[in-house]
């Protein structure tokens, strides 16, 4: 498969996405991770620590995707209407991270309206960094999405101090030393779990 993570706002857990997508998709087949972000986040997650899997800068894409089963995508924020058109048309899915918040909600619109130029239907939101109750932000977003019939993954990925710890070591959630981090790799488990079927 070859899934794109795309968004028009940065910060909303767009590498940490791709990367744990890629962690999943490696228990599938060899996978590639490409870092298209011009800040190289993956790239840097990457050389912090160690990763199960390759991470290559988009220059090196050609060359190193034939050999791999699984390819994802990490893209830049706020990607150019021909840009996003050429990154849907090359994927299987198209994964949009967006978190509960009005200003993310309102550039998830943007990118959702840019999908409809060019009818694009291969795209799915998923609800990130949601904040834990008695905040019920991640489900007002939740609800709002759905009365707009969007297409939503049923999981959403909490806001857990484990991915801050990930990404300052460079590893996969699931390898640091934070009593929430199986929990944190759980979200993204039944993601993969969503996209494969």
């Amino acid at each position: 498969m070859i899934i794109t993570v795309a968004g028009y706002k940065g910060g909303v857990g767009k590498t940490s996405t791709a990367l744990h997508l890629a962690c999943y998709f490696q228990t599938h087949g060899s996978t590639l991770l490409i870092d298209g972000d011009p800040n190289r986040s993956a790239t840097g997650w990457s050389k912090r620590g160690q990763l199960p899997f390759k991470v290559a800068d988009e220059r090196q894409a050609a060359k190193l995707a034939r050999d791999y089963d699984h390819i994802i995508i990490d893209t830049q924020a706020r990607p150019e209407l021909e840009d996003l058109a050429a990154l849907v048309e090359g994927c299987d899915l198209l994964v949009i991270p967006s978190t509960p918040d009005a200003l993310a909600l309102d550039a998830l619109m943007q990118t959702v309206d840019a999908l409809h130029k060019f009818k694009a239907e291969q795209y799915k939101v998923l609800l990130t960094i949601v904040p834990p109750k008695p905040s019920r932000d991640g489900e007002a977003a939740r609800a709002e999405l759905l009365g707009m019939e969007l297409p939503l993954f049923q999981t959403s990925i909490r806001r857990l101090s484990a991915f801050q710890k990930a990404a300052l070591t460079g590893v996969p959630v699931y390898e640091v030393k934070d009593k929430k981090a199986s929990d944190a790799w759980s979200d993204y488990q039944a993601v993969g779990k969503e996209i494969v079927g």
